[in-house]
């Protein structure tokens, strides 16, 4: 019989269980590991935590000592403060006795003198009584006998006395009012300007005289017309000579003919061109010089629209004295003396700087500046009192206010100290004026302007009113009306100019 497979089955068995022992054996061996290395975890977390646990009663034990400590404080703040109350309140106590005990005291003593009033009452009536018995006159009569007595025996003394106070009073006054207006004109200096009636313009050659007199003198006419001047080129080598009573007149042409020379290019068209380039210039300028003068004198708030006007008034004279120069000069002075007088420093100065406004448009408005001023002031909400301030320096409205005063004599300080005016240049002026008014005043007039020293009108027609024979007649009627109506020395020569333009676009 074959045993082999028999020995390989128990052979197998046996193998079989040695590994399952051998496998037991070492699991029981992980196994005492394992737990061995648990229970070394164990005692290590173990013995943390009694150390943390002891720390945090240590810390607990520390903040417990801190708010003891910290309660039993507050509670002696506490007691102090309870022993300072206290004690206030006890002297409270006292001082509230003490006011009552005066307080009694002070009514008895207004007892005890309204008592005594009326006893001294009721015996002065007693006595006036009496006294009125003995001497058989009233209170009142006997008042007026005695008043009338005294005025009888003293009347020269008191008359006498009345002429010395008032004389004194009006002493006072004068040497005070003085003293004002010297100590104003002191502490204001300011160069005084004298305008003429002519302005250079330097010319680069002579060569250049022909352009701007062009073909049969058209260029020179068309600037002419155009600027309302008179141009004298022969009596002065390398200048041109502006001649015009009026200085924003010869201010805008001395800007054109400057533009001009600097183009180079001299014709009617461009002539236009830089008149017009001129007075938009011109205008922006006269804004600048009217903030200018409104920062010099420290008045911040006017309207704007009147800014411009401001500084028109700089190319404006009255009696040869520069008006913008003059309203400056007022302002300072009459604001020194509105200091003197505790017045309104603001509204003087604001009405002594806008009291001639109305010359800057008084050639294109009717009435007097004083009227036109008080327009334009109204039109653009000025204050009413400075308007009323204003309003009277030429005695035109009454004296409304203290500031009218004010403004009226420091016109007169401004226009009356020497050097400040001259009269035969405004004599001068205003013959000019009155001639290009009379000839404004004729239907179909466009423009006029007087030149040569007044020695000449030069007149432009509308062309589509007057024709070339009704030239003629409008030439002899404005002669006949400035010979009625204006006096002058000499002659004056009436130049009518009808000009046509025609004008077509090719496109």
């Amino acid at each position: 019989m074959d045993t082999t497979p028999l020995i390989v089955g128990v052979s197998v068995v046996l193998a079989l269980g040695g590994g399952f022992a051998l496998r037991m054996f070492v699991s029981e061996r992980s196994k005492k590991s394992l737990e061995k290395t648990a229970q070394a975890e164990l005692e290590k977390v173990k013995s943390e935590a009694k150390e943390v646990l002891i720390e945090a009663k240590e810390r607990a034990a520390a903040i417990i000592t801190e708010a003891q400590k910290e309660e039993r404080d507050r509670k002696q703040e506490l007691r102090r403060i309870e022993e300072r109350l206290i004690k206030k309140e006890d002297s409270l106590d006292v001082d509230r006795k003490n006011l009552e005990a005066t307080e009694r005291a002070c009514r008895e003593e207004t007892t005890r003198v309204k008592t005594l009033e009326t006893e001294v009452r009721g015996a002065h009536e007693k006595m006036m009584k009496e006294l009125e018995r003995v001497a058989q006159l009233t209170r009142e009569e006997a008042r007026a006998s005695v008043m009338k007595g005294f005025e009888e025996t003293h009347r020269s003394e008191l008359a006498t006395l009345l002429a010395k106070l008032e004389h004194e009073k009006l002493e006072t006054i004068e040497a005070k009012a003085a003293d004002v207006i010297s100590t104003a004109m002191q502490r204001y200096s300011r160069e005084v300007l004298n305008d003429v009636t002519t302005s250079l313009v330097p010319l680069p050659n002579e060569e250049i005289k022909g352009k701007i007199i062009g073909r049969e003198g058209r260029n020179i006419r068309a600037f002419e017309r155009l600027t309302g001047v008179e141009v004298i080129i022969d009596e002065s080598p390398d200048n041109l000579i502006i001649s015009s009573f009026d200085p924003l007149r010869r201010e805008l042409a001395r800007l054109s003919f400057e533009k001009l020379l600097k183009d180079g290019r001299i014709q009617p068209a461009k002539i236009e061109e830089k008149v017009e380039e001129a007075r938009r210039e011109l205008d922006e300028r006269m804004r600048k010089i009217g903030e200018e003068a409104a920062y010099e004198v420290g008045v911040l708030d006017i309207p704007k629209e009147i800014i411009p006007v401001i500084g028109r008034l700089n190319f404006r004279t009255s009696y040869g004295q520069n008006v913008l120069q003059h309203s400056i000069e007022m302002a300072h002075i009459a604001s020194m003396i509105a200091t003197e007088l505790h017045l309104n420093v603001m509204v003087v100065k604001k009405a002594a700087l806008l009291h001639d406004i109305g010359k800057a448009i008084d050639q294109e408005v009717e009435g007097t500046h004083v009227e036109i001023g008080r327009k334009l002031l109204k039109k653009y909400n000025v204050d009413d009192a400075v308007i009323k301030a204003m309003e009277s320096h030429h005695e035109e409205f009454p004296f409304s206010s203290p500031e009218s005063y004010v403004v009226a004599a420091a016109d007169a300080i401004s226009a009356g100290r020497p050097g400040a005016r001259r009269d035969t240049l405004e004599k001068y002026v205003k013959r000019l004026e009155e001639i290009e008014k009379v000839v404004n005043s004729f239907e179909g007039v466009k423009q006029s302007y007087a030149v040569s020293a007044g020695r000449e009108v030069r007149v432009f027609v509308v062309p589509e009113k007057i024709d070339d024979f009704g030239a003629f007649q409008i030439a002899k009627q404005i002669a006949a009306k400035i010979k009625q109506d204006v006096g002058f020395p000499g002659e004056i020569k009436v130049t009518v100019i009808r000009e046509v333009r025609a004008i077509e676009y090719a496109r």
